[in-house]
């Protein structure tokens, strides 16, 4: 029986950004001034007890706000904890573009750009109160999970510019996301293997992750 031809691989299907987890946006600064304050009452409440035992009660305890406050942005513990892990991208995305821009260097080098990707991660896994239990997500299956999509999506979109890369082209998209679960998976053996970051892991994944995005941006 004659076989079908082969078709060529297509690059894996992005999905698209998650819904909000906020039931309202803040609109006036003191509004804005109590969701931050919840979510860094989240987060302290993440570092102590894990996320199985978080809870809107004792999140509005710790925040020193009616626990009304809490469910009007959120409608449950979820949504109050998916919130925390799009601050976490938000300020490991500030915190990179900081780095970056703190010494005059033009152009850039993609190769300290991607030192710096992953020395912010360790720097936040380390000290950012919540960050080692939700980081970009929440805990959820792996397979449902849509964190490095994004994480990946947020870092082509912010080197594009300074590297001179087309964020839309889908290949490059891929590249990024195949990059960023690659170091993932090895960050989290070196917190495994070390509380700390085992730095040789740290550096051999440093290494891998150069010599798999040299074949794309040493071209660009």
């Amino acid at each position: 029986m004659q076989q079908p031809p082969s078709r060529p691989a297509t690059p894996p299907s992005h999905p698209g950004p998650p819904a909000t987890p906020l039931r309202r946006a803040p609109v006036q600064r003191r509004s804005a001034q109590r969701l931050a304050r919840i979510l860094d009452a989240c987060a302290g409440v993440l570092e102590e007890t894990g996320y199985e035992d978080l809870s809107t009660r004792a999140v509005a305890g710790r925040a020193g706000v009616p626990i009304g406050s809490v469910y009007r942005f959120f409608p449950n513990k979820r949504a109050m904890a998916e919130a925390l892990a799009r601050r976490n991208l938000d300020a490991y995305a500030d915190r990179i573009t900081a780095r970056l821009t703190a010494v005059d260097e033009a152009p850039l080098e993609w190769r300290r750009a991607m030192d710096v990707v992953v020395d912010e991660y360790l720097a936040m896994k380390r000290t950012v109160p919540g960050f080692a239990l939700v980081e970009f997500t929440v805990p959820a299956p792996r397979e449902t999970r849509q964190a490095n999509y994004l994480v990946a999506d947020r870092l082509l979109a912010l080197f594009a510019g300074p590297l001179g890369l087309d964020a839309a082209d889908q290949r490059l998209r891929t590249a990024f996301l195949v990059g960023v679960e690659t170091a993932d998976a090895l960050l989290q053996l070196a917190f495994r293997t070390d509380p700390a970051g085992d730095p040789a892991i740290v550096t051999e994944a440093k290494e891998l992750l150069r010599a798999y995005l040299a074949r794309y941006l040493d071209t660009s």
